[in-house]
């Protein structure tokens, strides 16, 4: 049995962001799969503070949070979802503090010309991301994107990412309305409401991107 991690950051309840974790756990839901869902802003945390006694004890030197338990459990899943809005070109800061500690997981050796990571264990996993942004130009989602494929590389050269964004997404649950529920709403957000007829189709086609990846990477 597959188990699957879910690392929500959304700082607020049942928006655009879980609609997305939504169906993507409905499709896994189909496979035998174990499913945790953790959000993030309601586990205790500490700020990484760049000792580097990781690179001595080959764990967070960090013991008073939640952090043992969860680095445990993170690296027993067989397939991490990251899901957050993208607020200011980037992750919540609850989700952003997770994964500062995922240094933890690697040595990391100064040279003359950067940094060499290598895993302490090398991982063969499935990293998702879910992302919903407010903005219509889903290249502000790339700040995250570049630093997920850089940290499936470091973790294990077998590791693969997955990504769906969903954008022009302004108010809670917006991805779920319907065409003339967007047709009433871009007036008031000052977007041509033309636009609703192509963006319920796409955010149709979202929910159901996110409900086939649960469902086939799950198996």
């Amino acid at each position: 049995m597959k188990k699957i991690l879910v690392l929500d950051g959304s700082t607020r309840k049942m928006g655009n962001t879980s609609v997305l974790l939504q169906h993507f756990t409905e499709g896994a839901n189909n496979n035998a799969v174990e499913v945790e869902h953790i959000l993030t802003k309601d586990i205790n945390i500490k700020y990484c503070n760049g000792c580097l006694r990781c690179n001595l004890i080959k764990r967070c030197s960090i013991r008073d949070d939640d952090w043992e338990d969860l680095s445990k459990k993170i690296n027993e899943a067989d397939i991490l979802v990251f899901a957050s809005p993208i607020y200011f070109h980037y992750v919540t800061a609850p989700l952003k503090n997770i994964i500062d500690r995922f240094r933890s997981f690697v040595h990391v050796q100064i040279t003359e010309t950067g940094l060499i990571h290598t895993p302490w264990n090398k991982w063969n996993k499935d990293f998702v991301l879910l992302l919903s942004m407010g903005t219509s130009d889903d290249s502000d989602a790339q700040p995250v994107i570049d630093l997920f494929e850089y940290m499936k590389e470091v973790l294990g050269e077998r590791n693969r990412l997955h990504v769906i964004k969903a954008t022009r997404l302004a108010v809670i649950k917006q991805v779920q309305k319907t065409e003339e529920e967007l047709k009433e709403l871009y007036p008031k957000l000052m977007l041509n409401e033309n636009l609703a007829e192509g963006d319920f189709k796409k955010n149709q086609n979202v929910l159901r991107e996110c409900f086939n990846l649960g469902k086939e990477i799950s198996k």
